[in-house]
C-alpha cells in the first residue's frame, strides 16, 4: 500500500486536503492518478501563421512597454511582441511580477491559447520561456491532470515525480508467459512512462499495460465470484403463479414482446435447480422496472423476500412509490419497505426488525440494504439497478446473508453484446430491445455555441408551458487549463439570463448526499424549473415533466453517456427535445454527435461509437458511469478487453483458485484490491 501523502516534500495539511478532494489518499493513489491528456510542446510558429482557438508557441521580441489595466477585481497585464511576420498582443491576469521580466527588446518563446478580441488575435496567459529553456522541452509530452480548485498542474506533476523517484521498484505480478504473449511492458516502466512519456509510441506501450491489468484483474474477480455462485444450488426454487399473469393482463398498457421474452427467461431461471444470475440490458425507457417488480411479486408469492438496490435515494424513493402504487392498483397485500441512509435510527430499528421477522417481503433501498445490521429472514431474490455502480464485492455482500439468493442485474447502459459477455462474465444476458409504443420519439439537434440564445428562449417557452429542463456541464467548477463549461458559473449565468420567476439550481457530485437528494426531490416535485448539473443525473431519476435536455461541451462525453443523459427526458406524455452543444468545431466530433442526431437506439449508438474510435483515440472522451475504470475505456479499448478476457481464461484453466506459486503475486495483488479498477468498482 502507499505511504501517507504527508511524507512528501511540500505537502502540508492544506495540500493534503486538496489531494483528498481530488480522490488521492496516499502515494500509491497519486501514482494511479493518471494524466487526462498530454501537452506536446511543438516548434514555435511565426505570428502570421497563428490560428484562433489553438495553443501555439511563438518566438518573438517584446516591442512595447508593459501596461497594467485594472478590470473589475483583476489586474490585466498586456504587452506587444513581434517577429518578422507581424505583431501580437499578449495578456496575463493578476501577474504584476511580470513587469520586471518583460523588458522591451528582450526575446522569449511565448506559448498559450490564441483568441480573437475586437477582430485581432492575441495570446492569453502564455507561459514564458527563454529560447534555451524551450529547446529543452521541445517535442516532449507534459502530463495534464484533472484538477480541483486550488491544485495546480505544476504541483501534481512535481509530487508524482517525487513519488516515482523515491519509491522502490514494484515486483512483477503478471506471469512471464502472459506478458510475452500479449506484448506487455514491465509494470515499473508503465507506471513511470504513463506520467512522463518521451513520445507517443512509449505512451501507447505504457497505457496498453495499465489498461490490460485493470481489465484482467476485474475479469478475474468476476470469474472467481462466478465459481462461487455456480457451485451453489438454488435454495429458493419458485413456482410460477397466476398472480403475475393477471398483473400483466391488467396493466394499463401492453408489455412489448421483448419485455415478455425477458420475463419468461427470468421465470424459467427462478423455477430452475440452479441459482439465477441474469443481466437485463434495456435501453433507457424500455420498461425494465416492471419486469423487476414482477420478479419481486413472484418471490413474495413463493414466500420469499426480495431486495431492490439502486444507486441513489431519490431513485429508491421513486421505485418504492411506484411499487406501492402497482400493489394498490392490483389489490395485492404484499408489504413493502424503503430503507436508505437517511432513514432515522428509530425508523431503521423498526425496519430491521420487520426484515428479520419476515413481516416485510419487498425491501427497496440504497447501499443501506447491505449494512451489517440488516438480517434477512428468507432473501430469495436480489435485484441491483445499474450494477456497475455497486462493486462486485457489494453484490457479494448481499449474496452471503444465509443461502445465496437469485440475482438479477438491470442496466440501461448499451454495451455491445460481445463486450457485455466479458464484463458481466458471471451473468446470463437478456436484452429488451424495443421501446413501448406509447413513447414519443425525442427530437434532437446538434448545434454550436452561437445557438445558445435561441436555446435559452426555447427553454423559457417550455417552462411557461409548465415544463422543466436540464442543462448538463462537464465540470463542477472552473479548472486550470480546461476550456469547458462548469456548473457553478453556468448556474449564475443562467440566473442572470432567464426571468427572475424561473428557479434555476445547481446539482453536482461533490455535494453531500442529503443536499443532492433535497435538490432532486425539489426538481421532481416541480419546485425547480431548470437544473444545471454534471452527469450525476444520468442515473435513472424519473421526472416525466422534464422535456428539455441541453448538454454543453457535448464533445467531452462518450456517446453512450450522452444517450443516457437524453433518457432523462421523454418520460412523460409531452414532446421532448435534446440540444447537444458542440464546444469545438472539429469535423470528427461533429461526425460522432451526428450519430445521436440520427438515432435514439442506444445499442446502435454504442456499436457506431465503437466503429468511429481509432486506436489512437485516447483522450477527451470518458464513458463515466459505465464501469468506471481509471484508465481503460471499454469502447476505446475493446481489443485489449478481449485479450485480457482470453488471458484470464488461460490463467484460471491452469489454476482455478490462483493457488500455484507462479500466481502468488497476482493473487496477493488481487486480494489487496490495490488496482484502480477494483477500487473504483468497490471490489
Amino acid at each position: 500500500m502507499g505511504k501517507s501523502l504527508r511524507t512528501l516534500k511540500g505537502v502540508g495539511e492544506k495540500t493534503e486536503k486538496l489531494l483528498i478532494k481530488a480522490g488521492i489518499y496516499d502515494t500509491e493513489g497519486l501514482l494511479r492518478y493518471y494524466p487526462r491528456n498530454y501537452d506536446i510542446y511543438e516548434k514555435p510558429e511565426s505570428i502570421a501563421e497563428l490560428k484562433e482557438g489553438t495553443v501555439q508557441a511563438v518566438s518573438a521580441a517584446v516591442c512595447s512597454g508593459v501596461y497594467v489595466n485594472p478590470v473589475r477585481n483583476l489586474q490585466v497585464i498586456s504587452v506587444t511582441v513581434g517577429d518578422s511576420t507581424g505583431r501580437l498582443a499578449a495578456v496575463w491576469f493578476n501577474a504584476p511580477y511580470l513587469k520586471s521580466t518583460l523588458k522591451k527588446g528582450s526575446f522569449f518563446v511565448l506559448r498559450g491559447k490564441v483568441v480573437k478580441k475586437q477582430g485581432k488575435l492575441q495570446m492569453e496567459h502564455p507561459e514564458i520561456f527563454t529560447p534555451a529553456a524551450y529547446e529543452e522541452i521541445l517535442h516532449s509530452m507534459q502530463p495534464v491532470y484533472r484538477l480541483t480548485a486550488g491544485l495546480s498542474n505544476k504541483m501534481v506533476t512535481k509530487l508524482v515525480r517525487q513519488v516515482l523517484e523515491d519509491r522502490s521498484l514494484q515486483s512483477e505480478y503478471l506471469p512471464d508467459e502472459i506478458r510475452e504473449k500479449y506484448r506487455l511492458a514491465d509494470i515499473n516502466y508503465a507506471l513511470n512512462t504513463i506520467h512522463f512519456p518521451q513520445n507517443m509510441e512509449e505512451l501507447l506501450k505504457a497505457r496498453r499495460r495499465l489498461v490490460f491489468d485493470e481489465f484482467l484483474l476485474f475479469i478475474l474477480s468476476v470469474q472467481l465470484l462466478k465459481e462461487k455462485t455456480e457451485e451453489a444450488e438454488n435454495s429458493f426454487p419458485m413456482k410460477k403463479t397466476w398472480t403475475t399473469e393477471q398483473i400483466i393482463e391488467r396493466l394499463p398498457y401492453r408489455l412489448t414482446n421483448a419485455q415478455l421474452n425477458t420475463w419468461h427467461e427470468i421465470e424459467r431461471d427462478l423455477s430452475g435447480q440452479a441459482l439465477m444470475s441474469r443481466l437485463v440490458q434495456g435501453d433507457v425507457g424500455s420498461g425494465k422496472t416492471i419486469i423487476a417488480f414482477l420478479a419481486m411479486i413472484l418471490a413474495w408469492e413463493n414466500g420469499y423476500q426480495s431486495a431492490l438496490m439502486v444507486p441513489t435515494e431519490v431513485l429508491a424513493r421513486q421505485h418504492y412509490e411506484a411499487f406501492r402504487k402497482l400493489a394498490g392498483e392490483q389489490e395485492l397485500s404484499v408489504k413493502c419497505v424503503l430503507l436508505t441512509g437517511s432513514s432515522t435510527a428509530r425508523e431503521k430499528k423498526i425496519i430491521y426488525e420487520q426484515i428479520r421477522t419476515g413481516e416485510v417481503s419487498v425491501i427497496i433501498g440504497t447501499h443501506a440494504l447491505i449494512q451489517e445490521a440488516v438480517e434477512y429472514k428468507s432473501l430469495g431474490l436480489v435485484i441491483t439497478d445499474e450494477q456497475h455502480r455497486f462493486g462486485v464485492k457489494q453484490r457479494e455482500a448481499l449474496t452471503t446473508r444465509g443461502a445465496p439468493p437469485n440475482v438479477l442485474v438491470m442496466s440501461a447502459t448499451p454495451i455491445p453484446r460481445t463486450l457485455a459477455i466479458i464484463l458481466y462474465g458471471d451473468l446470463d444476458i437478456s436484452v429488451i430491445d424495443e421501446l413501448p409504443a406509447r413513447r414519443l420519439p425525442i427530437k434532437n439537434c446538434v448545434v454550436d455555441i452561437s445557438y445558445r440564445p435561441k436555446a435559452y428562449s426555447f427553454i423559457e417557452r417550455q417552462i411557461k408551458e409548465g415544463r422543466q429542463a436540464y442543462v448538463i456541464c462537464p465540470m463542477v467548477e472552473e479548472s486550470e487549463g480546461l476550456d469547458a463549461e462548469n456548473v457553478m458559473d453556468y448556474t449564475k449565468k443562467l440566473k442572470g439570463i432567464l426571468p427572475g420567476e424561473i428557479t434555476v439550481s445547481a446539482l453536482h457530485g461533490k455535494m453531500k448526499p442529503k443536499e443532492k437528494n433535497h435538490i432532486m426531490e425539489e426538481f421532481a416535485g416541480g419546485g425547480i424549473q431548470v437544473l444545471v448539473s454534471t452527469t450525476v443525473v444520468e442515473v435513472g431519476v424519473n421526472v416525466p415533466n422534464a422535456t428539455v435536455m441541453m448538454v454543453e461541451n457535448a464533445e467531452r462525453f462518450g456517446l453512450a453517456q450522452l444517450h443516457q443523459l437524453r433518457g432523462r427526458v421523454g418520460r412523460g406524455e409531452y414532446q421532448s427535445y435534446c440540444i447537444f452543444v458542440q464546444g469545438n468545431n472539429e469535423e470528427t466530433t461533429s461526425k460522432r454527435l451526428e450519430i445521436l442526431n440520427r438515432s435514439n437506439d442506444g445499442f446502435f449508438i454504442a456499436g457506431e461509437d465503437l466503429k468511429l474510435r481509432g486506436p489512437g483515440d485516447l483522450f477527451g472522451i470518458r464513458q463515466s458511469g459505465l464501469m468506471e475504470f481509471r484508465i481503460g475505456d471499454i469502447y476505446n479499448d475493446a481489443g485489449i478487453l478481449k485479450e485480457a478476457s482470453e488471458a484470464a481464461g488461460e490463467i484460471l484453466a491452469l489454476d482455478p483458485d490462483l493457488s500455484l506459486a507462479q500466481h502468488e503475486s497476482l493473487r496477493k495483488f488481487l486480494e489487496a484490491g490495490q488496482t484502480a479498477a477494483l477500487e473504483n468498482l468497490g471490489l
